[in-house]
Formats: C-alpha cells, structure tokens, sequence
C-alpha cells in the first residue's frame, strides 16, 4: 500500500514532538564513583543527574558556627552507623554557613558511604521518584533542599510534609531530608498570624492556618539556628580565617588595630557580620599582601 508523503511527513512531526517530551534514556548511576546528583525535570518525569565535582568545602574551614557543625555532623555521623537520626533544618540569615556545612559532610564522609541528591523546591513532586530509584543502594543518602521557602498559595510543600511525617510517601531508611532555609518555618509569616481566633481574610478558624504552617518545620527532629555574628565574634573569626589562609600561603601574619579596622568596613560595606564576609575579607587582605611581595 503506497502511503501519502504528507501522512510520513506529520507522522515524522509528531514523532518530532514525542522525542522532545518524552525523557531521554539515562543510565543508571554508579553511586560508588558518584557522591552527589542532581534532579533534573523533563517534562512529565525526571531523572538523576550525577555530579561528579563536589566543592572542596572542608569542615575545618566553617568557622565561627562550632556548636552548629557539632549538632549536623553528630546526626549524619548517627545516620551512617546506621542509629536513629532525624531530618534537619538549618534556618537562619545568609552567608552564615548552611549550604557549606551539607556539602562539607559530603567531603568528609563520601568514603563512609554519604551520598546527597540536590532537590529544587518545585521538584518536589518527584520525591517518590527519588526514593524509588535510591531505596535499594548500599549508600545512606542526604536529600538537601537548598535554599527553601514557600509563598502564599504554593503547595509543593505539602510532599515534603508527607514525606516528612512518615505516610505512604515517607523517605525510605536510607534517606534524610536536609533543608536550608531563612525562614524557621519555611513559610511566609504575617503580623495577622497572631490574632488568635479573630476572621482573617474570611477565614474563621485563622489558628488552624497558622498551626498548618508551623506544623511543617514541626516535623523535623533538628532545628539548627544560624544568626549574624557580633562584632567581636566576627573579628575573632576574621582573625581565624586569615590565619589558615597566610600559613597556606607562607605568608607573616599578626593581628594590628589597622587590619581590626579594615575588617569592620569591609563588614559595613557588605551590611553582613557572617563567615562568608568574614573569609571573603581574608581572602582579599592575603591576596593584597602576596600580590605587593611579588
């Protein structure tokens, strides 16, 4: 039967338009020469992307946040021995450490078997996916979200909440959730939130709504609270920093009421007292000193 050129001609559009929404074949990943992955989105589904170039953030680098390294590194240290632990959220200002703190677990403890998957906040609907394809590996595997907060309205946070809360979408033994976030409870506060029973917005039961947005943070074990350094404390972790960079860099280094000052400014010009500012500084000073001994 001789079939008309412009029948192949749209069946090759349409098989055109099927290759572009349906998911590429990606193999499987080899998670002993992987240590973290990515989920991207395709479409209806998604997949695992490996990383296989993790930043090398060194614990011993974090500093200024001792008690908040402690707290994070004991529950992953628990995790792995395979001991009870609990999902975290590490909440506070930016700059401070949170991020860095995950992935610096990961380069201390990938030879332990420690894995992360990195989650965006709108693939979260694809966590039962996530955990179908990493229930069965012999890794013990972070599940970070980065970064996470939710507006009015949103309601991808309801999967976090039920994979969080130990439904028929619960994480698989193998798997924390770790988030970083600026809000304690994920989701946007109001001055309204503490009228108590009054109608808010036509809604009579108002408390039930603000118990509903608590309730999410409620549901991890840990709550590690990162906040802006005082001046001394930052001074002191300034202080900490440029020593481990000029000792790297074979570089004099003594503590001067002149670098105290520099110090400060660079910390008003920032608006920010936090690690970030304070290794940013020191990178900066270091480099400015090795750069003028040539």
């Amino acid at each position: 039967m001789k079939i008309n050129p412009e029948t192949v001609d749209k069946l090759d559009r349409v098989l055109s338009s099927l290759e572009q929404i349906l998911p590429k074949p990606v193999e499987k990943i080899d998670w002993s020469r992987v240590p973290a992955a990515n989920w991207r989105r395709h479409s209806f589904s998604g997949y695992l992307e490996p990383i296989t170039a993790v930043t090398e953030t060194d614990l011993d680098y974090l500093l200024g946040i001792d008690s908040q390294k402690k707290v994070v590194e004991e529950n992953t240290r628990q995790f792995l021995a395979g001991y009870p632990a609990n999902n975290v959220l590490l909440w506070g200002t930016r700059g401070t450490g949170k991020s860095s703190l995950v992935r610096a677990l990961l380069n201390r403890y990938a030879e332990q078997g420690l894995r992360i998957i990195q989650v965006d906040k709108e693939d979260l609907i694809h966590l039962p996916d996530i955990f179908v394809e990493i229930k069965d590996a012999p890794y013990r595997f972070i599940l970070l979200c980065d970064d996470l907060s939710f507006e009015q309205g949103e309601v991808t946070y309801k999967m976090l909440k039920s994979a969080l809360d130990g439904s028929v979408y619960a994480a698989p033994p193998n798997v924390l959730i770790y988030v970083t976030s600026n809000r304690r409870h994920l989701l946007p506060e109001y001055a309204t939130d503490n009228l108590g029973a009054k109608m808010v917005n036509n809604e009579i039961h108002h408390g039930e709504g603000v118990e509903e947005k608590i309730s999410l943070s409620d549901r991890f074990g840990l709550w590690v609270s990162f906040q802006t350094f005082s001046q001394e404390h930052y001074l002191r972790v300034v202080e900490q920093c440029i020593d481990q960079l000029a000792r790297e860099n074979k570089l004099d280094f003594s503590w001067s009421k002149e670098l105290e000052k520099a110090a400060i400014a660079w910390s008003h010009e920032k608006s920010k007292r936090c690690g970030r500012t304070a290794f940013q500084f020191a990178k900066y000073w270091v480099g400015q000193r090795k750069l003028a001994n040539g």
